[in-house]
């Protein structure tokens, strides 16, 4: 969480920066100067950002292959994101044509310099490497793997997971004393303590459900 928190600010932060300035002259007017920002050179470096931040609460909200396959959709936007500053740092691709085409210059219009930044596309890099990491992680987490925090569980899931924790509970009650006789009865088990109470959010969640915690009689 703490990698797609970086990552995705890394991404908004540079998209806002400049990474392309233009020099250009038409014979006509005063020479110009046009500066292209992340958003404008990449336009997806902005909803990847707010992508890796959705993630978060996928994150949150899912587990087992459900994580692990947000963890294969981060990691293919991290390698996504980081195509862009890769070509502009190593000079891939054509610069001056796209910068030229990016900033809608006229006809007439000539471009006499191109001047690209270093540290938007280092720092596009650095997100997408940290999305990536982090994508890695949640692809290798283990299968059971509990959620992080149950306040973010589904609604129908948790009820159900409540609802069968009473049904547990009310089974574990329905069961001949310790010290009962007779045929059918169970012996006591060494060691064996009371069962623990149940929260009052799982009890909350359980009458949602259907299922009435107070009911001693052992249901289906």
């Amino acid at each position: 969480m703490v990698l797609l928190v970086l990552a995705a600010a890394a991404l908004w932060g540079a998209s806002r920066m400049t990474w392309v300035t233009l020099a250009t002259s038409d014979g006509l007017t005063q020479p110009r100067t046009h500066a292209l920002n992340g958003g404008v050179w990449f336009g997806a470096l902005t909803p990847l950002a707010l992508v890796l931040v959705a993630a978060i609460a996928a994150v949150l909200a899912t587990r087992g292959w459900l994580r692990r396959l947000v963890g294969v959709v981060v990691a293919v936007l991290a390698a996504v994101a980081a195509v862009p500053g890769f070509a502009l740092l190593t000079g891939h691709g054509r610069t001056a044509e796209r910068a030229a085409t990016l900033a809608e210059l006229p006809a007439r219009a000539h471009v006499d310099q191109v001047t690209t930044a270093a540290l938007p596309p280092v720092l596009s890099l650095i997100g997408a490497l940290a999305a990536f990491a982090a994508g890695v992680l949640l692809a290798r987490m283990p299968a059971e793997a509990a959620r992080l925090s149950g306040k973010y569980d589904n609604p129908v899931f948790r009820r159900a997971a409540a609802a069968d924790e009473v049904a547990a509970r009310q089974a574990e009650r329905a069961r001949p004393p310790s010290g009962a006789t007779g045929a059918g009865s169970e012996p006591a088990r060494p060691g064996s303590a009371a069962p623990e109470q149940l929260s009052e959010r799982v009890l909350w969640d359980a009458l949602d459900a259907g299922s009435d915690p107070t009911d001693d009689e052992r249901r289906r």
